[in-house]
């Protein structure tokens, strides 16, 4: 990874295509996994469409992988030019008025692009992260999503109390609200027409601590090798009177749009709908 930081970013994006074309036939289980979310969430595009975003989404996949060489190990000007962004000013100007800030963030392939740039702007944040199997990467990991700035990272093993302190605080929380994380804690709501468990957690955090909800949604340029994040205006009227299971639908709606800008980039290797209501079938 320190070697990935160093290397020019011409050669970075030959070994991305490389690891790019070679994911998807090594990786065979998770590529039906990609297939198979595809397949449900864009049942009217063509299947020649639909193989096109698999390669586009390993290759992004892959390049991102390569690129968090220059995210943990890189020099600050490396990442800047890597890594634009815009609204990052949104949070500073709310944190400052004492507002409690939570940064919505998907999981597209940007992710820890997003969240190291977004650290260079903010001076404090925390952040909500799984936890590696292998303590010594976990411990790589940890170092080099905390580089700049103050960064508390917290382990999704102790729940979101840890959250709540840091928004007490106020600090912007960077959360991640759209994986499949069984029943507990969560609703069945549509995401792209079919139910998904999605967590309460966003719309019951904001409406506790009257957080303002600023989407993050970031994206790679394949012509250019550069990525580009933009903290959205924080959503109107959010969770408002709508209950919180229909605040939760809401989220997977705009979810929706974000994901249609490019479809590749989403996080198709999760099986997002694993979990499924009582009686159903599962869909892998």
């Amino acid at each position: 990874m320190k070697w990935f930081g160093r290397i020019k970013p011409s050669t970075r994006q030959r070994i991305g295509a490389c690891l790019g074309w070679l994911a998807p036939r090594l990786a065979r289980s998770r590529a039906r996994i990609v297939r198979r979310n595809l397949e449900l969430c864009f049942p009217d595009q063509p299947e020649s469409v639909r193989e096109q975003w698999v390669a586009d989404h390993f290759r992004a996949l892959a390049q991102t992988i390569v690129d968090r060489g220059v995210l943990w190990y890189g020099t600050p000007e490396a990442i800047k030019e890597m890594v634009t962004q815009t609204g990052a000013d949104r949070i500073n100007a709310l944190t400052a008025e004492g507002r409690s800030v939570i940064l919505l963030a998907p999981h597209f392939i940007a992710l820890d692009a997003a969240a190291t740039r977004l650290t260079m702007e903010v001076p404090s944040a925390a952040t909500m992260y799984t936890p590696q199997s292998d303590p010594h990467i976990d411990a790589v990991v940890a170092a080099g999503r905390a580089r700049f700035n103050e960064v508390f990272l917290v382990s999704r093993k102790d729940g979101v109390r840890d959250l709540i302190r840091h928004l007490r605080a106020p600090r912007p929380v960077y959360y991640l609200p759209d994986m499949d994380f069984g029943r507990q804690g969560s609703v069945f709501v549509p995401f792209f027409g079919i139910q998904a468990a999605t967590l309460l957690a966003t719309a019951q955090l904001a409406q506790k601590w009257n957080a303002a909800v600023l989407p993050v949604v970031g994206f790679w340029n394949p012509d250019t090798g550069r990525y580009h994040v933009d903290v959205l205006p924080p959503l109107q009227d959010f969770p408002g009177e709508d209950s919180l299971e229909a605040a939760t639908a809401r989220l997977n709606r705009e979810l929706e749009t974000w994901v249609r800008r490019c479809p590749s980039q989403y996080y198709w290797v999760h099986r997002r709908f694993k979990t499924r209501p009582e009686g159903e079938a599962k869909l892998y």
